[in-house]
């Protein structure tokens, strides 16, 4: 049964929640975290389903899950009002520089850690940071 001290705790975590929410970053972090996702349950997908080794089922899933990041930064986390011709060939440059930090750590986290999955959360960190400034202050401002 539910007290009135964990309705309350729960009632202030979700207005904490959309609090986070309300901000850029926040609403980019979640749908960085959903495409991320995404990007996860492909990796595993490919790497478990195909004969294409790891790093190439990275790259692969990264690619793939890009477009959904775009779509989704484009309307809820920046709501640019810019052409999709222009954010889409900005965002393509920064796909690609996401894909190549993503791969090289990927390549290089395989050989110091025992697992695929942790090699790619490495990545995934390091590729996160670059990613949201290039999104900030160059593909929808």
């Amino acid at each position: 049964m539910e007290t009135p001290e964990s309705s309350a705790t729960t009632l202030a975590s979700l207005g904490q929640l959309r609090q986070l929410l309300k901000s850029q970053f926040g609403r980019f972090a979640l749908v960085g975290a959903t495409a991320t996702g995404f990007q996860y349950l492909l990796l595993i997908c490919l790497a478990e389903l195909t004969p294409l080794n790891t790093v190439a089922c990275s790259a692969l899933a990264f690619g793939i899950s890009a477009l959904f990041n775009y779509l989704a930064n484009y309307y809820i986390t920046f709501k640019s009002d810019k052409r999709h011709a222009e954010t889409l060939s900005r965002f393509t440059v920064v796909a690609a520089i996401g894909l190549a930090i993503n791969t090289l750590v990927f390549y290089v986290a395989e050989f110091a850690l025992p697992h695929y999955l942790l090699s790619q959360g490495v990545a995934t960190i390091i590729t996160l940071i670059s990613n949201f400034l290039l999104h900030k202050y160059w593909i929808y401002k």
